[in-house]
């Protein structure tokens, strides 16, 4: 009995289940055949307009829409079935770039050129055919058997004599109604073990066209190789600077103190003028030590930024720059501690550079977080003609690879320079400890 009783909950279990696939099938039918045609047109019409421009507008948002919604399709086969579809690798967007509206023709060459463009919009195209189809198929076999127990019930006497096709069976008397309701049941059998499955056909097939085929998989692998490598050269080069600012710094003070502390000993009884002249000058160079140990540990981590965030940290960084900085931040979060660090320093390298060789009177600093990227951007209005292969703007491009981040510079001779910088990152909750 008891065993009896277990298999009877697992029946209305699988019974349930198989009911949900079906109403999740029918649900994936509606978005693969309206979503994805929808999309794929738009984007088809899109494009065919950039040879009279005005595709170089309208295609970047498109394609972001587009983007965002294969990203859905990702979210639901991990939610509904279990099936991870890898997000692939889309290219960043390195180099020189025109701000605002001017940045959308860019913005489109850029887009079109990356493979992974391409694979979403082919995936558009099988979405809505054979996608359509292997989601319809789970509702179909759920919801289909309805109809044949309706029509055997006496909705064929409703008919007015006329026959009732249900599947292959034409309906047009008692007999032929009831082989209406024992198709309905084969059917219905069908969906109790089919329909789960052939849900998770559907993701399968979608995994299948979205993972990164082996020529982008090798070049993530190449991208990450170089930025692993950069990343261990700008380490070492931290540590070398830190290692060079204690012994030239901290270090040799600390030594000078100790020898004029010697020397008081040494005098204390017999010149005490000297002694305390020479306690003095020990003090200042303690106090200078302290400072220096101060600016060191500032430069490895601000502990603004480990107390109060990046948001913050970035208006204080604002406040001691030596040009006037109006900062805007709007982050609802923090991003992870690494991330907030590079964003950190990276930021405080564009506002130096923009200080030191720009002879800017102003820079805007900007700092958001939307579409799951940490964006900030810099501009000054100086002289521009920056040098996107100088070593500073080089050096803020390596510490951003290593997050899979992009620089992109706009510099006209002239000015004004814009500092785009863009790290992919979540935000951890207000209140979180990054």
């Amino acid at each position: 009995m008891h065993v009896t009783r277990i298999e009877r909950i697992e029946r209305i279990a699988r019974i349930k289940a198989a009911a949900l696939a079906g109403a999740r099938g029918l649900a994936l039918s509606l978005l693969s055949l309206a979503g994805s045609l929808t999309l794929l047109v738009a984007c088809i019409v899109s494009i065919a307009c950039t040879v009279v421009g005005v595709g170089l507008f309208t295609t970047p948002p498109l394609l972001r829409l587009v983007r965002s919604h294969v990203d859905v399709r990702r979210t639901l086969a991990a939610r509904w079935c279990g099936v991870t579809i890898p997000r692939g690798a889309y290219r960043p967007r390195p180099g020189d770039r025109l701000p605002g509206l001017l940045g959308q023709p860019d913005a489109c060459l850029r887009l079109l050129r990356d493979p992974a463009t391409w694979r979403d919009l082919r995936w558009l195209a099988a979405d809505m055919t054979a996608g359509f189809a292997t989601a319809l198929l789970p509702a179909a076999l759920v919801v289909y058997p309805i109809e044949g127990y309706v029509v055997a019930a006496g909705l064929w006497r409703v008919l007015g004599g006329g026959a009732w096709w249900y599947g292959f069976v034409p309906v047009s008397g008692q007999a032929t109604a009831l082989a209406a309701a024992v198709l309905a049941t084969l059917i219905a059998v069908a969906g109790y073990y089919a329909a789960e499955p052939m849900l998770r056909v559907h993701f399968t097939l979608t995994r299948w066209l979205l993972a990164p085929r082996g020529a982008e998989l090798r070049h993530r692998v190449e991208e990450l190789a170089r930025t692993r490598h950069d990343a261990v050269d700008a380490s070492a080069a931290e540590l070398r600077r830190i290692e060079r600012d204690l012994h030239d710094g901290a270090q040799a003070r600390l030594v000078a103190m100790g020898m004029h502390l010697g020397t008081v000993d040494a005098l204390m009884e017999s010149d005490p003028a000297t002694a305390r002249a020479l306690l003095a000058r020990a003090r200042a160079d303690s106090v200078q030590a302290l400072e220096e140990l101060r600016e060191l540990v500032r430069g490895i981590y601000p502990p603004v930024l480990a107390e109060r965030g990046l948001a913050d940290a970035v208006r204080a960084l604002a406040l001691r720059m030596p040009v006037p900085v109006e900062p805007r931040t709007q982050l609802p979060g923090r991003p992870e501690a690494a991330v907030e660090s590079a964003a950190y320093f990276a930021t405080s390298e564009a506002l130096t550079n923009a200080a030191k060789h720009a002879a800017a009177t102003c820079v805007h600093l900007e700092l958001a977080h939307h579409d799951g990227v940490l964006h900030i951007d810099v501009t000054d209005d100086g002289r521009g003609g920056a040098d996107p292969e100088g070593s500073g703007l080089r050096g803020i491009a390596r510490r951003l690879d290593a997050f899979d981040g992009t620089l992109t510079v706009h510099s006209p001779e002239g000015g004004p320079t814009s500092v785009t910088m863009e790290i992919p990152c979540r935000l951890l909750p207000p209140g979180s400890v990054a």
